[in-house]
């Protein structure tokens, strides 16, 4: 009888470490997220708030339980928020550098980047301003400050100084220039900074020695009525490569067919960097826009989607084959 008793205990003891392991692995599973449920926070540069709405909406739409916290800051802070691991995913027009991969799986993260889309920076006037085409030689004299006023322009029907209107001090758009001109020193040039890019257009509006420097999603959904509310009263800037161009076809603007195969000398890459180390929101988030319709939403924002959305086309002959 007492062996017995003790193989009851042992057993209920067994039972218990069975169940506790059991209840412990529930317990982890339903505190993750994963690709159809849960809530992540994702941060991101503010000239893409456009795209990135329309990318988490339509993803919430389908997975109801799926929720994601959208902070929209310039693009340094962002990159700051992935290494601080407060943010699992961020939109950037750049690759994290090895000092910042480190960071991140130096506090076990596993970093994964997904280049998602060609973006355009577009260069705006108020429509006052009767110019809008512009070569890419004249733009660096604007941004060496060697061109000051409209008047050295010759489209323009102003005289006046040239002010460059920019979101923010840290933001992509005044990143991706400096970048893309070598620019160490803004002290030669008139510049102010609105605060978002929707301010930037206001300001645009208003005077019409205001050079804008705007993301084009802001302005390119053909289907948005905010879109097109907020691109009356513009003119966009067709940029030209050549120093003498020959004809109009020499320009391009920041919309698909200026974009497709960079001929647009402004245009720039997006990207999704992710920290996440299992399968989750995040990881559901770039599959969506990889392999299903995010390509799609991509491409009716007037970007171009680096993974087309696939279309079957069924073309009937009158011949077997």
């Amino acid at each position: 009888m007492k062996y017995r008793l003790i193989v009851r205990r042992n057993g209920l003891v067994a039972v218990f470490l069975v169940l506790n392991v059991i209840l412990v692995s529930c317990s982890k599973s339903d505190s993750l997220d994963n690709p159809r449920r849960g809530t992540v926070t994702v941060a991101a540069d503010e000239s893409f708030k456009p795209l990135i709405e329309q990318l988490t909406n339509a993803y919430e739409g389908i997975y109801p339980e799926a929720h994601f916290d959208v902070t929209y800051k310039p693009e340094q802070r962002t990159v700051l928020q992935l290494l601080q691991d407060s943010a699992r995913l961020i939109f950037t027009t750049r690759k994290l550098n090895k000092k910042e991969s480190d960071i991140v799986k130096s506090q076990k993260g596993i970093v994964q980047h997904q280049h998602i889309a060609i973006d355009g920076l577009a260069l705006i006037v108020s429509k006052v301003n009767t110019d809008s085409l512009i070569t890419f030689s004249e733009l660096t004299a604007i941004l060496e400050g060697k061109i000051t006023n409209w008047s050295q322009l010759p489209g323009s029907n102003q005289t006046g100084l040239i002010t460059l209107v920019f979101d923010d001090v840290n933001a992509s758009n005044l990143n991706f220039i400096r970048e893309k001109f070598k620019i160490k020193d803004l002290k030669n040039i008139r510049i102010i900074a609105s605060g978002t890019n929707e301010r930037v257009i206001d300001e645009i509006k208003k005077n019409p020695l205001y050079l804008g420097f705007i993301g084009v999603n802001w302005i390119s959904d053909g289907n948005s009525a905010v879109s097109e509310e907020l691109s009356k009263g513009l003119n966009v800037f067709g940029i030209s490569k050549k120093d003498h161009p020959a004809n109009i076809t020499d320009y391009y603007q920041p919309f698909q067919s200026g974009l497709e195969l960079k001929n647009y000398p402004l245009s720039r890459d997006v990207y999704i960097i992710s920290r996440e180390g299992y399968s989750g929101l995040g990881g559901g988030l770039m599959t969506y826009i990889a392999r299903d319709v995010g390509g799609l939403i991509i491409q009716k924002m007037g970007l171009i989607p680096i993974i087309r959305y696939p279309r079957n086309i069924e073309v009937k002959t009158g011949k077997n084959f």
